[in-house]
């Protein structure tokens, strides 16, 4: 066999291997679904979500709602004007060091320090208790790294045709940013929203501390409130006969069902904006 056909053996071999893992990652997401909704079957209907409040998953739903959206609101225009920055502006420099530092330091800090941290500095030393505020505060911070390290790839992605199309035709740095990279990056900073709803939905140990376990129909987000995660995680804790488990699984299915609602709205407002799902080559 000569070296021409030991690089195509090869290359089958890694093709073969790569397609593989992604029918294993196909085949557990599919089961992890089909296994949550089979279980479910019958119980997620209507009335779990438009019932009575005591017994709806409604205030859970609008409680977890509250929290994606605070979040994203603060995390989102941080993140990206932060991106923006280590990229355009500071690519070599002491800042861009210390703030990349920062960034990675922030990704690797357990989620139950930043649910202490938020306990102590928004519930108590800025007076806003256990409330749905404190907690999107507390998880803003804990997704900052995830949105900027997103947006700051996909600005790499960019190309430099595009700065300096902009700049000849007398457009300052700024406006180039702003009309030229931001449209062209969208596609990331899309893909960064999605993904930081995914690990504020599925946070337990901050949300516990900042928000609380109140099951009721919160009003503002000033008030306590209990999202779905914890109130999976309090239902399977207390679950003892197999009604308990089938309730945990009606929860289970009804958090999957909103993070698909969430995430088409993340795509679709993006088609609004001229996105299509593809990134730039």
């Amino acid at each position: 066999m000569n070296s021409h056909s030991k690089r195509k053996t090869i290359d089958k071999s890694l093709y073969g291997l790569m397609f593989f893992a992604s029918i294993v990652l196909g085949t557990a997401l599919i089961g992890i679904i089909a296994y949550i909704l089979i279980q479910s079957a019958g119980r997620v209907n209507l009335s779990i979500i438009l019932g009575p409040i005591s017994e709806s998953l409604l205030p859970m739903i609008i409680s977890t709602s509250w929290t994606v959206v605070v979040s994203l609101a603060t995390a989102l225009p941080i993140g990206i004007m932060t991106a923006i920055y280590l990229h355009e502006y500071a690519s070599s420099s002491r800042v861009n060091y210390f703030l990349r530092l920062a960034i990675d330091t922030l990704a690797g800090i357990p989620s139950i320090i930043y649910g202490i941290f938020g306990l102590l500095l928004f519930c108590r030393f800025f007076n806003l208790g256990q409330s749905i505020i404190a907690g999107g505060l507390t998880l803003s911070i804990m997704i900052l790294p995830v949105i900027i390290r997103a947006t700051e790839e996909v600005l790499k992605t960019v190309p430099d045709s595009f700065r300096e199309g902009s700049l000849s035709l007398g457009a300052t740095k700024f406006q180039t940013i702003v009309h030229a990279v931001l449209p062209a990056s969208l596609s990331g900073i899309l893909t960064a929203a999605i993904l930081a709803i995914g690990r504020v939905v599925g946070e337990s140990a901050p949300v516990l501390f900042t928000i609380g376990i109140a099951r009721h129909l919160p009003r503002t987000i000033f008030e306590p409130g209990r999202t779905l995660t914890i109130h999976l995680y309090y239902l399977t804790k207390e679950a003892i006969h197999p009604d308990d488990f089938s309730q945990a699984f009606a929860a289970a299915a009804v958090l999957i069902i909103l993070i698909l609602i969430i995430n088409t709205a993340v795509k679709i407002i993006g088609k609004g904006f001229g996105y299509t799902g593809e990134n730039i080559d």
